[in-house]
């Protein structure tokens, strides 16, 4: 079987044959859900599904794989940096500015989820201490725990508030509205991130930030999922 995380919601579908193109896919989806076909995009390992002529072999789409369907409902967002007045002629991105914009949105993650993954984790396991590092510190992972990730970087960024009044402890079990919700808030990031524009290969720094923002991100995630598949 696949499984399509959709919402509050998991599918389970048997595996395409591997010559099933993408589009294929998306309109059984389209079809089992009642999404019109345009109103949502399909994640898979941090990167958006987007060529519906491409078969699943080159998304590497096996058992046991888990798509995520982002769109067609209302999601929560992040929250968005104080408004600034807007210059009448808005400039093209640069290298320089694009790779501000993808270390904002990964300081954002480390700042307003990581926290709220790490108290979810240690709740549904409290023995396991949480082992993604702060942006300049490296702990020793734990034994059982994924190795830490760090990231330096002299940019400035932006200091964001937490999106919600979770707490930092949980003083009883994690329901699953609270893994739903950090669920969606960090595909949401993966998609900022995948919509970032690059200027093909002139631009080989800014690909290696948003490439290592992606990994990052996703090995999020993952802990989260897998914390909460364990329970």
């Amino acid at each position: 079987m696949i499984h399509v995380k959709w919402d509050r919601e998991t599918l389970h579908f048997p595996v395409p044959p591997p010559e099933t193109k993408l589009g294929k896919l998306r309109t059984d989806l389209a079809e089992y859900t009642h999404l019109p076909l345009g109103s949502f995009k399909l994640i898979h390992a941090g990167a958006v599904m987007k060529d519906d002529s491409a078969p699943l072999t080159a998304y590497k789409i096996r058992e046991n794989s888990t798509i995520a369907l982002i769109g067609g409902h209302s999601l929560p967002s992040m929250p968005a940096p104080p408004s600034r007045p807007q210059p009448k002629v808005k400039e093209p991105p640069t290298e320089k500015s694009t790779i501000t914009a993808i270390r904002t949105e990964l300081d954002r993650v480390r700042t307003t989820l990581v926290p709220d993954v790490d108290a979810l984790v240690s709740a549904l396991a409290p023995s396991v201490a949480p082992t993604v590092s702060s942006p300049t510190s490296a702990p020793t992972p734990t034994s059982g725990s994924a190795p830490a990730q760090s990231f330096s970087s002299t940019a400035q960024v932006p200091h964001f508030p937490p999106p919600h009044t979770m707490p930092a402890s949980y003083s009883s079990k994690p329901t699953s509205s609270d893994h739903t919700r950090l669920s969606e808030l960090l595909l949401q990031s993966l998609l900022r991130l995948d919509a970032m524009h690059l200027a093909g290969s002139d631009w080989p720094e800014a690909r290696a930030e948003r490439k290592a923002a992606v990994r990052e991100v996703q090995g999020v995630l993952d802990r989260l999922d897998g914390a909460w598949l364990a329970r």
